[in-house]
């Protein structure tokens, strides 16, 4: 009969930000290593979390292993006997492994002919005596972006035992009996108050509240019903769902009381929402104010005051205009709650007091006035302080303006380069670093300077994603869009090619210098460039990466040039990709990589999406394998070499090809891929007839390079557009 499996790691409160990942973690590692212990399932393992606990269950596990059988080979018989029939120490030795006579093993054909075999059988052991490997499994399997030692260690002779936070208690219960397992203390740990970690039937509820005499005490359970229950009795909502829903119900309902509601930037520039219910195991919200005086400062500072450092929700009115309000999250059902708002208000009143010093204080020297004292910090030991970064970002935005058709606003990008990183070196974005870049932008809408270029410096460190609504958006952007434009990508290709010629890149999941996160918020500047900004300026990768280097007067070698390269081209496919489009089609559209405009590319995915289903497109791509294989020695074509070509299906395909080339001329020159794929899909009468009639490689060279002209000039054509061989469907 199935039974449920319960399994508890009961631990020291685990930083929020893990959370979600180990509880998909608990999941796939508990399901994995079921799997390779062979006890089988009626459905995958649901897990469940809090600060303190990770929690997984199997509602129906099997009693018993399957069994296990396996045919294993030895020595080829030919080798594993003598002449006269007897066996040879081979033989004898391959037996003698399996703890069996020669003569119980069997002879196997194999496609390198007869081999000696023999078939290990081993009976499921009980599920009970598996658990504890299970369970020594999942505790070594999982990861955490930081591990820690705590003087413990399994009897697996694995070694020390890491994890997130030193476990406390251990729940591994199976049909509602408890599973022996332990977790061993060093003797160096061990005391009156440090000892072995073994499993039982006791949970554990909230630290501070409970239904059951004094805080901490244990919790029987015996099923996970129960175990559920019971943990909400003693203030444990085990239900990250749950807890949310708990938290966003309280949270309207107190702004409503407050005569507001929660302010939308919680949602849109935080993750707040998403991290406060892993805060917590049984959330209330408590209303607190803060003096009216303090909405004279930014709102940008006040929300991120409130939000990032206090984990405050912020109240607005319904104009969207910020209340000397905020709502907290605790972890408590607390009597008195205008108690903890008072401390709560007496934290947040400090911290906007310095708040209020700092920004009283910037605004005594204007931005400028800052640029020297960048000097004193470091960008980064090979590419100099941050003055050199703000000179090189500078130039480099001034010619990207250029670049972008815009020589109006050459001069605008150009200050806005320099002044973007002169917030570095002012009190208030030292003490609050998540401002940097903002407050640049606020102080130099203070000083007067154009709205062009204080939202130049206040978005140029946007965007961070790749979706097509990532902000910064057009509206917000307004007159500034060029501007910002030019600024954002000079300081993201300045960063991404001086970091390549300094030596530092991406290696795995590691990328302590967020290179991902600069190339993605360039290459969707790039993608999404009309509707950002209302150009249409043609601007290549290759341009923008050479000129980065050449005004940062970085030194790239080959390889360095070839691995940034690669790696740029990696993010423009996972921005297309998460924009659902075919890889084969991103494949066609980035062939001349890195001579490739990422907006072209996104209009000829477009085109290609909307003509998937197209037969015509479809049998060019195929022949255009055929084209590509038999001219891939071929240089590109200039002239077609018609006097020696007289067959019909040829002379068709010359009379074609000016046709196409003047409407794939001017289709792309429109940028209307849509008829550019069209007209190529057309071809396909003529092509196909071509390679039915014709033979390319025809024995008389004068006409073999005939035909190869002809050929390769349908290549370069096609070529033009996008190399349609990629879409071909296997």
């Amino acid at each position: 009969m199935d039974r449920e499996l319960l399994i508890e790691i009961g631990c020291e409160e685990i930083p929020a930000s893990w959370l979600p990942g180990l509880t998909r973690q608990v999941a796939e590692q508990l399901d994995a290593r079921l799997k390779e212990l062979r006890l089988e399932t009626d459905a995958p393992a649901e897990t469940y979390s809090t600060p303190r606990r990770l929690t997984g269950r199997v509602v129906k596990l099997a009693e018993r292993q399957t069994d296990f059988e396996e045919l294993v080979t030895g020595p080829p018989v030919s080798a594993a006997f003598k002449s006269d029939g007897e066996p040879t120490p081979a033989a004898v030795g391959f037996a003698k492994k399996y703890g069996v006579e020669v003569a119980a093993l069997e002879k196997k054909e194999t496609p390198k002919g007869p081999y000696l075999a023999y078939t290990v059988r081993q009976r499921g052991k009980a599920t009970v005596d598996v658990l504890p490997d299970v369970m020594a499994g999942l505790l070594r399997s999982l990861t955490f972006p930081k591990q820690m030692r705590w003087d413990a260690y399994l009897e697996d002779g694995k070694g020390d035992l890491v994890f997130a936070r030193p476990i406390r208690w251990l729940v591994l219960l199976y049909g509602g009996r408890v599973v022996p397992f332990v977790i061993r203390r060093t003797e160096l740990a061990q005391g009156p108050t440090v000892q072995d970690i073994r499993t039982g039937a006791n949970t554990y509820g909230h630290r501070f509240l409970t239904t059951s005499g004094r805080a901490g005490r244990a919790i029987k359970i015996k099923t996970f019903d129960d175990y559920e229950a019971r943990l909400l009795e003693n203030f444990v909502i085990l239900q990250r769902s749950e807890r949310e829903s708990k938290i966003k119900r309280e949270l309207e309902t107190h702004a409503r009381k407050l005569g507001g509601r929660v302010s939308g930037l919680v949602t849109a520039h935080s993750s707040l929402l998403q991290e406060v219910p892993d805060l917590v195991e049984y959330p209330s919200v408590v209303a607190g104010h803060y003096p009216v005086e303090f909405l004279q400062l930014p709102e940008e500072v006040l929300t991120t005051t409130m939000i990032h450092h206090q984990h405050y929700f912020p109240v607005v009115d319904d104009e969207g205009k910020l209340k000397p309000a905020f709502l907290a999250v605790t972890n408590t059902q607390a009597e008195k709650p205008e108690v903890i708002a008072r401390n709560s208000e007496r934290v947040l009143t400090a911290r906007l007091r310095d708040a209020r010093f700092f920004w009283d204080e910037d605004r005594k020297q204007p931005l400028e006035s800052r640029i020297d004292r960048l000097s004193t910090i470091l960008f980064h030991k090979a590419l100099g302080d941050y003055k050199q970064k703000a000179l090189r970002v500078s130039r480099l935005a001034g010619y990207i303006a250029k670049a972008l058709g815009q020589h109006d606003a050459e001069a605008q990008a150009s200050e806005a380069g320099l002044l973007s990183k002169a917030d570095l070196a002012t009190d208030m974005v030292r003490e609050f670093t998540e401002l940097q870049g903002t407050m640049g932008g606020i102080y130099a809408r203070e000083e007067g300077r154009p709205e062009a270029v204080w939202k130049a410096i206040y978005y140029h460190y946007l965007p961070i994603g790749v979706e097509a609504d990532a902000p910064p958006s057009r509206q917000q952007l307004g007159r500034a869009a060029v501007t910002w434009t030019a600024v954002s990508l000079a300081d993201k290709f300045d960063s991404l090619v001086g970091m390549f010629a300094a030596g530092e890149r991406p290696t795995g999941s590691r990328d302590p210098l967020a290179l991902r996160r600069q190339a993605q918020g360039a290459v969707k500047i790039l993608a999404d460039l009309p509707e950002l900004t209302g150009l249409t300026a043609r601007v290549t990768i290759k341009t923008l990466l050479d000129n980065s280097a050449d005004l940062g007067t970085f030194t790239l070698d080959d390889q360095a040039k070839s691995a940034l390269f690669t790696f740029v081209r990696e993010r423009v496919t996972y921005l297309f990709q998460e924009r659902g489009f075919d890889v084969r089609n991103i494949r066609a559209v980035l062939h001349a990589w890195p001579d490739v405009d990422v907006v072209e590319a996104r209009l000829k995915l477009e085109a290609l999406a909307q003509l998937s289903g197209s037969p015509e497109l479809q049998g060019v791509a195929t022949l255009f394998k055929r084209v590509k294989n038999i001219t891939k020695d071929v240089p590109p074509v200039t002239e077609v070499l018609q006097k020696r070509l007289t067959e019909p299906a040829e002379l068709a395909l010359v009379n074609a090809l000016p046709r196409l080339e003047a409407a794939l001329s001017e289709a792309a020159g429109k940028r209307e891929y849509r008829r550019a794929f069209t007209e190529i899909g057309a071809l396909q009468p003529r092509v196909a007839k071509f390679f039915d009639d014709v033979l390319v490689m025809a024995d008389e060279a004068e006409l073999r390079d005939a035909r190869l002209s002809l050929v390769g000039r349908l290549r370069d054509r096609i070529l033009d557009i996008a190399d349609i061989s990629e879409i071909v469907t296997d």
